[in-house]
């Protein structure tokens, strides 16, 4: 057996063995996201046949701290991740999913239950496309970041300021540009994960890594579901 073949049989064996690492690392990063979406939803409906915890949510100013406690959560995350251990990780992970079951419970209340589940699928189906995406394109989507992320922070200002105004027309333009920056971000962090990992990675970092990915692909969804629940869910009468 010559070098050269030798070489190449070695470099094929790494390549399988890469990918097969990659396989493995976003089936956990999915996995946790895919928990993460069924724990929420589980919250949610929970919290949405209780009459009286509804009324204690938001009937009282614990309102505004059930809303704005996921967001608090998740820059708590991305800030303290590299000092966590992974159950910590993982522990903040769940309460964040659960916290975000309490805040989103309205849905419930406010649309029809097949609406929801149908408004679901169709988010399934833009994310899962944008996903695939970011996953397999050639093209480097690192330019998107930092436009993607001043349209989030955008978006998330106007978001306030239509709390205040009542804008039916102001919440349905956020709505739209909210599929289109979530999407955008869908396809972005799948391939941000797809180069952030490395088969020499510890088990520990990798550990975080994924749960972080998950829950960076957790609000992708969960906007665009928001989203296009605003503009197509079919409310109660």
């Amino acid at each position: 057996m010559n070098d050269n073949y030798r070489n190449t049989i070695m470099d094929r064996a790494g390549e399988n063995t890469y990918l097969t690492g990659l396989r493995n690392f976003m089936t956990t990063v999915y996995n946790y996201m895919a928990a993460g979406l069924l724990f929420t939803g589980l919250v949610a409906y929970l919290t949405a046949s209780s009459p009286a915890l509804l009324k204690n949510i938001y009937g009282t100013p614990l309102m505004y701290v059930v809303m704005f406690a996921p967001l608090v959560m998740a820059f708590m995350f991305g800030a303290k991740l590299h000092k966590m251990s992974p159950s910590a990780a993982k522990a903040l992970f769940w309460a964040f999913a659960g916290t975000m079951g309490l805040s989103i419970s309205y849905i419930f209340v406010l649309y029809k239950q097949n609406s929801i589940f149908q408004v679901f699928l169709i988010s399934a189906a833009v994310f899962g496309g944008a996903s695939l995406y970011g996953y397999t394109t050639k093209k480097s989507l690192a330019s998107w970041g930092a436009y993607l992320f001043m349209a989030v922070w955008g978006l998330f200002i106007a978001s306030i300021v239509s709390m205040f105004m009542h804008s039916s027309q102001m919440m349905t333009l956020i709505s739209y540009g909210s599929v289109i920056v979530f999407t955008g971000l869908a396809a972005y962090d799948n391939q941000m994960l797809k180069n952030m990992y490395n088969e020499n990675m510890a088990h520990e970092a990798s550990h975080k890594l994924a749960i972080y990915g998950a829950l960076s692909l957790y609000l992708d969804f969960l906007n665009i579901f928001m989203a296009l629940l605003r503009l197509m869910g079919t409310r109660r009468d």
